[in-house]
C-alpha cells in the first residue's frame, strides 16, 4: 500500500469498534469511512452529499478547513479525487473528506460559506486542476494569469509548459505601457 492509499476499516464480527466522536453528527448521510495510510480518518462521499457532510462536520467541532486540493488519477475514471482536510482544535482531531469527480464534470459545492478561509484553497484548486466550485464568492485564478487556458497540475499538462512566454510578454507589455522610465514610476 502506498502512502496515499486508504484501506477500509473492519473489525471482527464479535467486537464492534467504538464509533468516532463525530459519527452521530453524520447520521442520515451516506459516506464510506476509510483509514488513510497515515492513520487519519477519511470519509468518501458523493458530490451530492459533500456540502451536507462538511456542514455536519463543522457542527461536530471541526472549526477549520486546512486544505482543499485534488489529485489527478488520469487516465483512470473517476479522474479527480477532491480532498478536504478539517481540523478540530477543541478535540485535537483531523479528518479527511474525499469526493470523486469524473472528467468533463469537474465541479463540486463550495465550502467557503462554512469556512471563509477555504476560499483561497478552492481558488488554487480551480487554478491548478480546473475544478469549479459551485456558489463560490469569487472563483477566478489565483496563481496564473486570468487568460491562461490550462491547468498545470493535470496529468496531460506538458512538463515544458504551454507557450510559457506568451502570457508573460503580454502582461509585461501592459505593465510597461504606464511606465515612465525617466521618472522611474508609473503615471
Amino acid at each position: 500500500m502506498t502512502s496515499n492509499e486508504t484501506r477500509e476499516t473492519s473489525a471482527p464480527a464479535d467486537s464492534a469498534p467504538a464509533a468516532p466522536r463525530w459519527a452521530a453528527a453524520l447520521s442520515g448521510l451516506e459516506y464510506k469511512q476509510l483509514v488513510g495510510a497515515d492513520g487519519m480518518a477519511t470519509l468518501e462521499v458523493a458530490r451530492e452529499q459533500l456540502h451536507a457532510l462538511l456542514a455536519a462536520l463543522k457542527r461536530a467541532g471541526f472549526a477549520q478547513c486546512t486544505l482543499v486540493s485534488a489529485v489527478d488519477h488520469y487516465p483512470k475514471a473517476p479522474r479527480f479525487a477532491l480532498t478536504h482536510q478539517l481540523l478540530s482544535l477543541e478535540h485535537n482531531e483531523r479528518i479527511r473528506v474525499r469526493c470523486w469527480l469524473r472528467e468533463g464534470d469537474e465541479h463540486a459545492p463550495s465550502c467557503a460559506d462554512l469556512w471563509p478561509g477555504a476560499n483561497w484553497s478552492e481558488r488554487e484548486c480551480f487554478d491548478m486542476f480546473g475544478i469549479r466550485f459551485d456558489a463560490h464568492p469569487d472563483l477566478r485564478r489565483l496563481l496564473l494569469p486570468q487568460g491562461y487556458d490550462h491547468h498545470p497540475l493535470r496529468k496531460e499538462f506538458p512538463h515544458a509548459g504551454i507557450e510559457p512566454d506568451r502570457l508573460y510578454r503580454q502582461w509585461d507589455k501592459q505593465r510597461r505601457a504606464g511606465w515612465n522610465a525617466e521618472e522611474g514610476a508609473t503615471r
